[in-house]
């Protein structure tokens, strides 16, 4: 189910099925008590633990919303979406991403879950576990925990993820960059965004900034003259809430980018990014931004998951628990999808990101079959690669060496032969053994 449902591009059953019976048996499998999401995404969490060995990585953390607005008849065990009408529910994910290479590595884990139907009152008044903001915390854990082989981890979140807790609290092996959303209070007084205004420019240089509305038909985003700015702030812990045992003070990094040039209609770019990471020089400023601005990738997630993509807010599955199994599969196959674009051009990363390491004799037996004579005929990248298995997918799905590099339905529908090839070649071995 979860190739077909890569090479397809379709959550719907009924196209990824063989026939009505293979078609009744995917409603099945979504429907079993025996399976859960937590056990479908730790399968692909087990591969990353794998891919990010010895590596640095920056684990991308966000939620995104899946709303049946027009479309929530017959939708069972759904709370409220984020409009607080229609029903809905929420996918908060954690992505590995090579810092160095910028390559999606895979999936970490997430959490699925709904609301309830009644508005929630007293919020200030509520313990950080009683809220759905404790999904920062998990995804910390998460991090350290699946993300434990790599040399380095940094999470990086968006400015729901600034929370007090998520610095006091974060696991000792990884490092947190997390943009500014509340001008916080400072235990050497005053507050956070008056004072690090103050804060000297170091450099100004030119960034690429990706379209304010990504949809818009021509809009390729612009780029930004900035400002650099760093410096370290004490920031207090927050008066409202209960009693909790976290320090009364932490102390952050700060590193601001600030906009500097005529943005034209479009807003202002103003970053104020807080961090773990030591901030010391200008060239340790710039790597803070780098390594934030490798955020997108988790948003280029979940554009494949959703209307862009795979279309998870139109699948016909209706029940709550169904529909929940269902987005633990789609979660992994937008990861698949995005890290397969990635091959095709020309990633450095390795096949076992996507495939067993049981399974690469075979893939190199199947390239020999499709390779020619000449030069360009022949799978020219390292043996063993994401690109060499790229070349053998795009072969499969019918590219021809000669013209343009093989297209997304090129690349899918050689991905469906090749797992299909490969999972006879599993059985076959598995015979051999009996």
């Amino acid at each position: 189910m979860f190739d077909d449902i890569v090479q397809s591009g379709c959550l719907v059953i009924r196209k990824l099925s063989g026939g009505r019976a293979a078609e009744v048996a995917g409603h099945r499998f979504l429907g079993s008590a025996s399976v859960t999401p937590d056990a479908l995404l730790e399968s692909f969490s087990d591969r990353t633990r794998e891919a990010c060995r010895g590596r640095n990585i920056v684990a991308a953390q966000d939620t995104t919303e899946i709303n049946f607005s027009g479309a929530d008849r017959g939708r069972r065990g759904l709370g409220r979406a984020g409009d607080g009408r229609s029903l809905g529910f929420f996918c908060h994910a954690v992505v590995a991403v090579d810092a160095d290479e910028e390559a999606v590595l895979g999936l970490a884990g997430a959490r699925i879950w709904t609301r309830g139907m009644e508005k929630v009152s007293d919020r200030q008044k509520r313990a950080l576990k009683d809220k759905e903001s404790e999904r920062w915390l998990e995804g910390a854990d998460t991090a350290a925990s699946v993300l434990e082989l790599a040399a380095h981890v940094v999470l990086v979140g968006d400015r729901e993820n600034d929370i007090y807790q998520s610095f006091t609290r974060k696991p000792p092996s990884i490092d947190l960059i997390v943009r500014a959303r509340g001008n916080r209070r400072l235990a050497t007084g005053g507050l956070l965004f008056e004072t690090v205004a103050l804060f000297a420019p170091v450099i100004e240089y030119n960034v690429k900034v990706a379209p304010h509305q990504p949809r818009a038909l021509g809009d390729k985003g612009r780029t930004a003259r900035v400002a650099l700015s760093f410096g370290q702030v004490i920031i207090a812990k927050p008066k409202n809430g209960p009693a909790s045992p976290d320090a009364k003070q932490t102390t952050i990094n700060v590193v601001v980018v600030r906009e500097v040039g005529d943005p034209g209609s479009a807003p202002p770019l103003l970053w104020r990014l807080l961090t773990t990471l030591p901030v010391n020089t200008t060239e340790d400023a710039l790597e803070v931004v780098r390594l934030y601005r490798l955020r997108w990738r988790i948003e280029q997630v979940f554009r494949a998951l959703k209307r862009d993509g795979l279309a998870l807010e139109e699948t016909q599955v209706e029940g709550a628990a169904r529909l929940f199994n269902l987005t633990a599969l789609a979660l992994g196959a937008a990861v698949r999808i995005i890290q397969l674009t990635d091959a095709r051009d020309a990633s450095n990363r390795p096949a076992t990101d996507v495939i067993d390491p049981s399974l690469i004799q075979a893939a190199e037996a199947i390239s020999k079959t499709l390779e020619g004579k000449t030069d360009r005929q022949k799978n020219s990248h390292p043996t063993g690669s994401l690109s060499w298995l790229a070349w053998i997918t795009a072969r499969l799905g019918g590219w021809n060496c000669y013209y343009k590099p093989p297209g997304p339905k090129t690349m899918a529908d050689g991905w469906k032969r090749l797992a299909y090839m490969l999972q006879g070649f599993e059985i076959a071995q598995t015979k051999s053994l009996v």
